[in-house]
């Protein structure tokens, strides 16, 4: 059972077109990405799948793997299994997608979701959720939350605000990071899916899971990766890391 990194990686944003390319520190913000997702132990190979030449060429130019997908994607994660299936990954193997946008992950993400997967035999897919360090953090529509069952499993995933504290009580809420885990096969279920009400509704790929019927093992931790979604995001990436090497 193989570990594979699959960056899905555009160059069209509404809110911030070219980002993987935007620098942050010296570096285009995807060497980042691919240089932290290669520091877990457990990852065989890290790839960057995008329709843009001028991403894979910068990936290749900083010495990284990129491969070319199709521009019609539903999303990072259908780009994702496509490139696992040009890959040829075997049935078994896992699959993380990692989005282009996280450059302070912490690799430990990455392990944290692939050691649940390797344990159940029958799960198919792990994301990793961590509560809301603030009020501003939670209000953020860009900044998904989650509820879950007693077992983990996620029962919904929302821009809005879950659990709804009605009475005023406090309240742990849970901020979805944005990698996903997957077991091929599993992954290949998923692009098979059609587009689900809920995802075309929240444009959350992750629903198109919940609302077919399948399962989604949420594993919680205190570590965080924020994602930038605006220039204003690298700006602040930009002084972190500047600040020094604690992540």
């Amino acid at each position: 059972m193989g570990l594979h990194v699959i960056i899905p990686a555009r160059w069209g944003s509404s809110r911030f077109q070219g980002k993987p390319l935007f620098e942050i520190a010296g570096q285009p913000m995807i060497q980042h990405v691919i240089s932290r997702a290669a520091a877990a132990p457990e990852v065989d190979s890290v790839v960057v799948a995008t329709d843009d030449e001028r991403i894979a060429e910068a990936v290749t130019a900083v010495g990284g793997r990129a491969m070319m997908t199709s521009a019609q994607a539903r999303s990072g994660s259908d780009r994702v299994a496509e490139a696992a299936g040009l890959l040829g990954l075997a049935d078994d193997d896992m699959v993380a997608n990692v989005q282009g946008d996280q450059p302070l992950l912490p690799p430990e993400l990455i392990s944290l979701c692939a050691a649940p997967l390797a344990q159940d035999p029958a799960l198919g897919m792990t994301t990793p959720v961590t509560p809301f360090k603030s009020r501003r953090e939670l209000a953020d529509p860009t900044n998904v939350k989650t509820v879950m069952d007693r077992r983990g499993n996620a029962l919904y995933f929302s821009r809005a605000t879950i659990p709804f504290a009605r009475d005023g009580q406090e309240v742990t809420c849970y901020k979805h990071l944005g990698v996903y885990l997957f077991r091929k096969s599993f992954l290949d279920l998923f692009a098979s899916l059609p587009e689900g009400r809920l995802e075309a509704t929240e444009k959350l790929e992750q629903l198109r899971v919940l609302e077919a019927g399948h399962t989604i093992r949420c594993v919680i931790t205190d570590l965080d990766s924020p994602e930038v979604d605006r220039p204003e995001h690298a700006e602040q990436v930009s002084r972190h890391l500047a600040a020094g090497p604690k992540t």
